[in-house]
């Protein structure tokens, strides 16, 4: 469904309703410190918490990471969602009425909201119904299959939500229709009963066989895959494509792999329901499925989204029609993989086994996971194909072979890379010759010789006012240093630096810092603990962790020149939090950004305007900040002064 734009003020409603401390509660454990709250990071992977959350401003901040923004920004960073679709799934939660700028198309909109509501609630009752059908009579088979055959557990059979479709032609059509009062119109568009080809009536699409539900990302059932029991044709049927199912579009088991796929930035892609559902069983999470279709570039693009390293594993079948599935794949991304937009992997079980049947041998997930690490690139599977499928003692399929290299290599924009597959391919080749490897590698490297530069017509734009990154970050260390030894040495001044820091969102970012801070508010009792027994409480910490207090015990003693430094510490307080805001509004224009010039303002555009926003709204931040200081940390570091001004 196309969401039209929406009116300002649905988006000023739902970002008045909204609770960003609720809202991100229910995907990170906070805890409150201050007037804030604190958690790990969902975007990357920490151990002491440096993710904030302001329930005053109603925004977020990592230290760490230096993602940050709104509720909505929340959203959209975290299920890699448009801007549209998070504001109007808020409007639903929050029960707020949804207003569009285009009146003409406001009606239809609606009618196709008002539908899908609809679908997703039949196909929901749907799924309740064939799961309750696995536990009659009818459905014993199926769940022995699924036991012993299948090897599965009752959580599993459980979590999955699998069911089973009853032999006879109208049991769900009666269920739905008479029972749930459904209309047999929209029972139709789900895809739970079809119209008969002769006559009139209608019959359930799915009868006698395992049903296998399908999601959506956000876990809403959109259509089922339902498995044979009799050996009939075809084995798997899928639901129709409906207004709410796409089967070019959808990736089985995404909704219960994308956390998991997001914390090991990796992807792995099998081939069956079954496969899915086992590797998820036995621990492996980061794992989809095609629905018995080729992996489009759409299902493609929507695993990257949950991966910054854009990496894809594909596990398919090692028999011919698995080879060719990969090889359809490949061909989706190819341009993708060969600019490195994608790592793409491919893995064959030995002995031509899917993953399933490799589980079940194997016993355990870990020669899986072996396997995993040690799968090949795209480039050298596709190599290894090439060369498997040819005889190379004879000459027309050493010419052949070398033909489809030459294809496969000459695609290759990186030099360095190309000279290595060169070497590689000729090796392979040569069969054992050194003097005949050494030619071919000549032989490929020369057919292959063609000046291959590649012009960016747009090319990146670096932020007009930010610092050098290594001067930013120098100086963003030297104010934390300095702010931090006045907290320890000055008492009188502890509640003004607390109260600064919290007006103001700051949080110390280098990771020594970081962790030196959180240790004081840890063993601090209160701001009246005198500056020995405080220093004497984190030489205690030291015993325990020294490797991470090492770099900031210098703080804990003052020489001649850090007694001088710290008589100046209004200035201090002044110059180093001036300091550390500007850096903090310089990370989050950098990230508006790039996030502005990623969104395309005809298809997104409240989203291109809310980056924009952003992005006004740091610089601004800056140019303040440049104008009101009265002395910069740089001039503070380099004039010795020796009293306070």
């Amino acid at each position: 469904m196309n969401i039209p734009r929406l009116h300002p003020d649905t988006i000023e409603e739902v970002k008045q309703r909204v609770d960003i401390v609720d809202l991100i509660s229910e995907r990170v454990v906070l805890r409150k410190r201050g007037q804030e709250f604190v958690g790990l990071c969902p975007f990357h992977e920490e151990k002491s918490p440096s993710f904030t959350v302001s329930p005053t401003k109603q925004m977020y901040y990592c230290f760490g990471c230096h993602a940050g923004g709104n509720a909505i920004n929340f959203l959209i960073e975290l299920d890699k969602r448009s801007f549209s679709e998070v504001v109007l799934d808020l409007a639903r939660r929050y029960n707020l009425s949804v207003k569009t700028l285009e009146p003409k198309e406001r009606q239809e909109f609606e009618r196709q909201l008002s539908l899908k509501q609809q679908l997703y609630e039949i196909l929901a009752v749907t799924a309740s119904f064939y799961q309750h059908a696995l536990r009659q009579q009818d459905g014993k088979q199926a769940l022995e299959y699924l036991k012993s055959s299948r090897k599965l557990t009752e959580q599993t059979i459980q979590q999955f939500q699998l069911g089973y479709a009853p032999p006879s032609w109208q049991t769900l059509y009666h269920y739905l229709i008479e029972v749930k009062g459904y209309s047999v119109k929209l029972a139709e568009e789900a895809g739970a009963i079809a119209p008969r080809k002769k006559g009139s009536g209608y019959y359930d699409r799915f009868r006698d066989r395992l049903i296998i539900p399908i999601c959506d990302p956000q876990g809403r059932i959109v259509g089922f895959g339902g498995r044979t029991l009799a050996n009939e044709e075809p084995k798997y049927l899928n639901s129709p494509e409906t207004p709410v199912f796409d089967k070019g579009k959808t990736l089985f088991a995404l909704d219960r792999a994308k956390e998991a796929i997001a914390k090991q930035d990796c992807a792995i892609v099998v081939e069956g329901y079954f496969d899915a559902i086992a590797l998820h069983a036995a621990g492996v999470a980061n794992v989809v499925a095609s629905l018995g279709t080729a992996l489009s570039i759409d299902q493609v693009k929507q695993l990257l989204r949950y991966s910054s390293s854009k990496q894809i594993i594909l596990n398919f079948d090692a028999d011919a029609a698995g080879t060719k599935a990969a090889e359809r794949a490949i061909g989706e991304v190819a341009n993708l993989a060969y600019k490195g937009q994608v790592q793409l992997r491919v893995l064959n079980l030995p002995d031509g086994k899917d993953a399933d049947e490799f589980l079940q041998l194997s016993g355990s997930p870990e020669p899986y996971r072996q396997l995993l690490a040690d799968a090949p690139l795209w480039i050298d599977w596709q190599i290894q194909q090439i060369l498997e499928n040819s005889n190379l003692k004879q000459g027309d399929g050493f010419q052949q072979a070398t033909s489809k290299l030459i294809e496969l290599l000459v695609q290759i924009e990186n030099s360095t890379s190309r000279t290595y597959y060169c070497n590689l391919c000729a090796q392979l080749l040569s069969q054992g010759d050194s003097r005949l490897a050494s030619q071919l590698a000549k032989d490929l490297l020369a057919q292959l010789k063609k000046p291959r530069r590649r012009q960016d017509k747009h090319p990146e734009k670096k932020p007009a006012i930010s610092l050098p990154v290594s001067r930013e970050q120098n100086l963003l260390q030297q104010a934390e240093s300095l702010l931090l030894r006045v907290y320890l040495h000055c008492q009188d001044r502890r509640s003004e630096i607390v109260r600064i820091l919290a007006e103001k969102g700051l949080q110390f970012t280098i990771a020594y810092h970081h962790f030196l801070w959180s240790q004081i508010l840890t063993v601090q009792a209160d701001l009246e603990i005198t500056s020995s027994q405080l220093i004497s409480k984190l030489q205690d910490v030291y015993l325990s962790f020294p490797h991470q207090l090492s770099q900031v015990q210098s703080l804990f003693y003052l020489d001649e020149k850090t007694q001088r430094d710290i008589r100046r510490t209004p200035l201090i307080i002044k110059a180093t939090t001036a300091c550390m805001e500007r850096t903090m509004c310089e990370h989050r224009y950098r990230y508006a950004r790039e996030r502005w010039q990623q969104t395309d303002p005809q298809l997104d555009p409240q989203g291109w305007q809310f980056y924009g926003d952003q992005v006004s709204q740091a610089k601004q931040r800056i140019l303040e900040i440049d104008k009101g200081r009265q002395v910069t940390l740089v001039d503070l570091i380099q004039q010795p002064w020796e009293s306070e001004t």
